[in-house]
């Protein structure tokens, strides 16, 4: 049992906690090699119903992955370090989709990269008056991956494209909008839950339990955009979106766009490729896209000085390069990485 990760069994519920909370519970490589094995041993436990997971503490969730310590395999050019780190999230992440019992994540509190992806592909996302999404993978210099071509293409009209791009953040009212939780519980009520969730004896019972705690968080606040952002965001080129935001009276549109113009362009514009293309394509076809991009991208000068510039130095001054022609962002989609392709 490692100290940062907890496994118990409640009941008829396999229970996860991530235990960092001074790092707002950022997943390391270790528990992910961890929690893999743990989900195999609960799918095939006949008395086992359902799995939840959780972060400690009241802050967050899950806020990312340990991005430091990959900036430092980066910097160093250890690739199989690199390879690893992805590889085996990755793969986590499929686990939890392909997850034959239902997997509920309580999204109390941050909810950002990495932890993105250990929550919003399993079954149910429950999210809390503490809840705080985003992808914000484009103002480090990287890609939102974790599945992020699979799901954010499938959110309602054009808001995962605006999410992507942009790191926008939503709140708990508007992830049960547009579907990224799908439930909203108080969080003095999760241990209640939790404890109704051991009772459960099959599928059923666990979402009727769910649906029986769940509450109206209030209005979402980005259904008074979903209009404006579907006419910015819904656009052929990453140019046409730009210049969409551009040409809009709404000071919402221009505070958008200064707020994109400040990612880093290469990266916005091999995002808008990425999910462009995981509109059409299956979950395992997109993970195996970001990996490559993954392999060709972490260990480039736009991830190195995003993180040094935000999370290391925190002088929040990156210098990005410059935007690459179309072929260049678009060679790292059809380059297979030295170590090859993900496999499941």
């Amino acid at each position: 049992m490692h100290q940062d990760i907890h496994f118990e069994r409640t009941g008829t519920l396999g229970r996860i906690v991530l235990d960092r909370p001074k790092a707002l519970n950022a997943l390391t490589l270790d528990q992910v090699h961890v929690i893999h094995p743990q989900l195999d041993a609960w799918a095939a436990d006949p008395a086992v119903t359902a799995v939840v997971i959780e972060g400690a503490g009241e802050k967050a969730f899950c806020a990312g992955g340990d991005i430091k310590l990959l900036f430092e395999a980066c910097k160093a050019g250890d690739r199989e370090f690199v390879a690893a780190f992805y590889r085996d999230e990755y793969r986590l992440n499929r686990r939890i989709k392909t997850m034959p019992k239902p997997y509920v994540a309580l999204l109390d509190g941050i909810v950002m990269g990495g932890g993105v992806g250990v929550s919003v592909h399993g079954r149910f996302r429950v999210a809390t008056e503490r809840t705080l999404f985003a992808m914000p993978e484009t103002g480090i210099g990287f890609f939102p991956d974790v599945g992020g071509s699979h799901f954010l293409p499938h959110l309602p009209g054009d808001i995962g494209m605006y999410l992507g791009l942009t790191g926008a953040r939503l709140k708990a009212a508007d992830t049960l909008h547009v579907g990224v939780a799908t439930h909203y519980v108080e969080s003095e009520r999760l241990p209640a839950l939790r404890e109704a969730l051991s009772e459960a004896r099959d599928a059923a019972e666990v979402e009727a339990t769910l649906a029986g705690f769940a509450s109206d968080p209030g209005p979402a606040a980005i259904d008074d955009k979903r209009a404006l952002i579907d006419r910015c965001f819904g656009k052929a080129s990453l140019a046409e979106v730009l210049a969409a935001l551009a040409a809009e009276s709404d000071p919402w549109a221009a505070e958008t766009l200064a707020g994109l113009v400040k990612k880093s362009p290469h990266l916005v514009a091999v995002s808008f490729e990425m999910i462009r293309r995981g509109r059409t394509m299956s979950f395992d076809d997109c993970m195996k896209m970001e990996f490559r991009l993954a392999m060709e991208l972490a260990p480039a000068h736009d991830f190195v000085e995003g993180v040094r510039a935000l999370l290391i130095d925190r002088d929040n001054t990156p210098d990005w390069r410059k935007a690459g022609a179309a072929a260049e962002v678009l060679a790292p989609f059809d380059t297979v990485p030295a170590c090859g392709d993900l496999t499941f």
